[in-house]
């Protein structure tokens, strides 16, 4: 696989609507590879398309148990994603993003939301997710949307980032 280059704010990608995605053909198969790759390496816990300047609605997502870190994770490609319900209950969460190095920020969002869409090979899917999950699945269709998590964000401060070896 390869890693593909993440596109930094102000890139325009990052603020366009993203195009519906009507072709599962290897060409995507292969972008949803390359997009997971590059997640784990950068490393994150999602990756939108228009991320890796591809304007799509699309994202991968990569997540675990909240309460249990050795358990294993799951891997999510979501296509044409659709948040359906979000419930009434707000909770705060630092979120940061990979297009936004270096910064965090206080963002309040629903705690639970339920996504619709398709898998990697056009079949319908539906995953109520809670917690981190749920907020990982908001900040990425945002992205589809040309909307940031700085853009709800209550506070914003600088993050020194970890240097990878």
């Amino acid at each position: 696989m390869a890693l593909l280059d993440i596109v930094i704010d102000p890139n325009p990608m990052l603020r366009g609507k993203a195009k519906k995605i009507t072709h599962f053909d290897d060409t995507l198969q292969t972008l949803i590879d390359n997009m997971i790759d590059t997640m784990r390496d950068a490393p994150g816990v999602g990756l939108a398309a228009p991320q890796v300047n591809v304007p799509l609605r699309l994202f991968v997502a990569e997540f675990g148990d909240e309460d249990d870190d050795e358990a294993p994770k799951e891997v999510y490609a979501i296509i044409n994603p659709k948040i359906v319900y979000t419930s009434r209950e707000m909770d705060t969460g630092v979120e940061g993003c990979l297009s936004i190095p270096g910064i965090l920020g206080e963002v309040m969002r629903p705690i639970d939301a339920t996504v619709e869409g398709l898998d990697r090979h056009g079949e319908p899917q539906r995953i109520e997710a809670q917690g981190w999950l749920a907020r990982i699945f908001q900040h990425e269709t945002d992205h589809l949307n040309g909307i940031l998590f700085t853009d709800h964000a209550l506070s914003v401060w600088e993050h020194e980032l970890p240097e990878i070896e």
